[in-house]
């Protein structure tokens, strides 16, 4: 069977609600995080070297250049998410995060939303503004970096917030209407497989409606980095991190919708593990997995259910 019938892809979830595809533009605001400029702390996350993540050169083109840009590049929709991903994007005054979420909402062919932050950095200004896109019709996900529920974990990777932090912003978002995304990350030093469950479980719990899980991707430029050349870190293999993503997925409500199961990303910025390069692995493995052990949900009393899209 294909992923999409074992799991409930942000994809299928789209097509069927507009009855066409729609795809993610992914922008660069310029913005900062309070993890590096020192209003937190200075550094940032030990797994972090945003190059790896972000064109540092798209921050400054004016978003109505980047949407033609990424649209031209895609060219397989004609609907989009506007994706706000790089750094901490609700990390500027509200009447700063205004003008930029409008000039892309503006463009005909967005339907709403997305915006990549903490969950520490989320204040109640930026959930009204949030809120009143909304509320005007458009779609909006609050996409908040978690990475673990394990306190002891985060503060090892100097994460800046604990699980408390982000249950709380998850609820206060949803109680007004604003769909949350929670992004974990399977392979942190210090989490077991035990952990990354107790984590699944805890965030479907706290109230989410779609999960980002990828593999932990050690980097050029990042404290684990430098970690990883002197011995001191091992990699994830493909092979655990597909038993532990498959188990994770098996323990998700099906109307949890999972925006990915995996991620790549290229060298030389990535360092290990070496198989992430190729976005295909994880996939196919943790599909494989899913239809030998049971697909999302089944290790709950409603597994999910494939419905085709019409």
């Amino acid at each position: 069977m294909q992923l999409h019938e074992l799991v409930n892809t942000f994809g299928q979830d789209l097509q069927r609600r507009y009855g066409e595809k729609v795809h993610k533009l992914t922008l660069h605001g310029g913005f900062s995080c309070p993890n590096r400029d020192g209003t937190i702390g200075r550094g940032g996350c030990t797994f972090c070297n945003v190059a790896s993540f972000a064109d540092e050169q798209a921050q400054y083109l004016p978003i109505q250049q980047q949407l033609a840009q990424r649209a031209g590049e895609v060219n397989r929709a004609k609907r989009y998410l506007a994706y706000f991903q790089a750094y901490t994007s609700t990390y500027a005054e509200v009447q700063t995060l205004k003008a930029m979420y409008e000039e892309a909402l503006k463009a005909a062919d967005i339907v709403g939303l997305c915006v990549g932050t903490r969950p520490d950095c989320v204040p109640d200004a930026v959930l009204e503004l949030l809120a009143g896109y909304y509320q005007q019709g458009y779609e909006i996900w609050l996409e908040l970096g978690l990475q673990t529920a394990n306190d002891k974990t985060l503060k090892r990777i100097n994460r800046g917030h604990d699980f408390a932090c982000y249950e709380n912003i998850a609820k206060r978002a949803r109680a007004l209407g604003i769909k949350v995304c929670t992004h974990l990350i399977v392979g942190l030093p210090g989490d077991s497989k035990a952990d990354n469950l107790d984590t699944i479980v805890r965030t479907v719990a706290a109230g989410t409606d779609g999960i980002k899980l990828h593999p932990l991707h050690i980097v050029e430029g990042s404290k684990m980095g430098q970690a990883w050349k002197a011995g001191r870190l091992d990699e994830i293999s493909l092979e655990c991190y597909s038993d532990i993503a498959a188990e994770m997925i098996r323990l998700t409500p099906p109307e949890v919708v999972y925006h990915r199961v995996s991620a790549s990303a290229r060298r030389p910025t990535l360092l290990a593990p070496t198989w992430c390069e190729n976005r295909w692995l994880a996939m196919t493995e943790i599909g494989r997995r899913l239809d030998q052990a049971g697909a999302q949900g089944s290790a709950l009393d409603q597994p999910f259910v494939y419905q085709p899209v019409k």
